[in-house]
């Protein structure tokens, strides 16, 4: 199917905070809109920090999307056949180049709460020991520092009571020479520490290389640090949300309403709807 003239070849959005809403649901309104993005030929990607164990969950937040683009890039999923799908791109660190860092880390800012994202089966659990502020604590195993990044891994979360998350990745970004790990926040109260070269700008790249489509012709929607690289790779529109971090809002290109208003589906409700 050929995409009209005037819209993009290729749209991704950010899950949690973009397009999720506060009470953790997609409204039927957005799930409408997207249905006719895909109905136009436009394929849908969902974009998300979140690791392969909750692919289950994305593909209910997002059934349009014929791509996924996972642990913040480390993990990208064709379900162009959505029976079969089929894995473009699986990148892990080995947990003793994490570990590194942490000690690097925690020489600076004091103890950290770590927890690692290493098994990519449906609903596996994280391994490490929670602080109080996440969400989740049933979905995490304790497990020593040793024994969790004993083997590769996906992510690794960081969390310090010292300094605020901002102040961390500012700190960690500051250790990390140019070619090492990728550092980022999601909005959880953590850091998230990830292999090399993995951003969801390097995600999405691997999904419009195999469409075809150039980054120019690619829509993004996000609202927190992680989703800064993609905003800095994609060229056909960069919005966020009104509630996105102030990084995200001094370079998008556009501004839609909060993730609570539906501002995805509504700006693309009006794109569909124009001329």
């Amino acid at each position: 199917m050929t995409v009209r003239p005037g819209l993009p070849k290729l749209i991704a959005t950010d899950l949690d905070g973009t397009l999720v809403r506060s009470d953790e649901t997609v409204s039927a309104y957005s799930h409408e809109v997207l249905g006719r993005v895909r109905a136009a030929g436009i394929p849908i990607v969902g974009i998300t920090g979140r690791g392969p164990r909750l692919i289950d969950l994305c593909r209910r937040d997002i059934p349009e999307a014929s791509f996924l683009v996972l642990a913040q890039g480390g993990r990208v999923v064709d379900l162009t056949d959505p029976d079969e799908p089929l894995v473009l791109l699986s990148k892990t660190v080995p947990g003793q180049q994490v570990l590194g860092l942490i000690e690097a880390l925690e020489a600076v800012v004091g103890p950290l709460s770590i927890m690692v994202e290493a098994l990519d089966a449906p609903n596996a659990p994280l391994w490490g020991e929670p602080h109080v502020i996440w969400k989740w604590p049933e979905a995490v195993v304790t497990r020593s520092r040793k024994d969790a990044l004993a083997g590769p891994v996906l992510k690794t979360f960081a969390h310090s009571t010292t300094r605020q998350t901002d102040e961390l990745l500012a700190v960690a970004r500051r250790l990390v020479p140019p070619d090492g790990l990728s550092v980022t926040q999601a909005g959880l109260g953590y850091i998230e520490i990830c292999p090399p070269g993995v951003t969801k700008a390097s995600g999405l790249a691997v999904v419009a290389a195999s469409l075809g489509v150039d980054p120019r012709d690619v829509l993004v929607f996000g609202d927190m640090p992680n989703d800064l690289p993609m905003f800095g790779w994609a060229g056909w529109s960069r919005v966020a949300v009104a509630n996105a971090h102030p990084e995200i809002l001094a370079i998008a290109d556009e501004v839609t309403g909060a993730n609570d208003e539906d501002g995805v589906a509504a700006y693309l409700d009006r794109l569909l709807s124009a001329g």
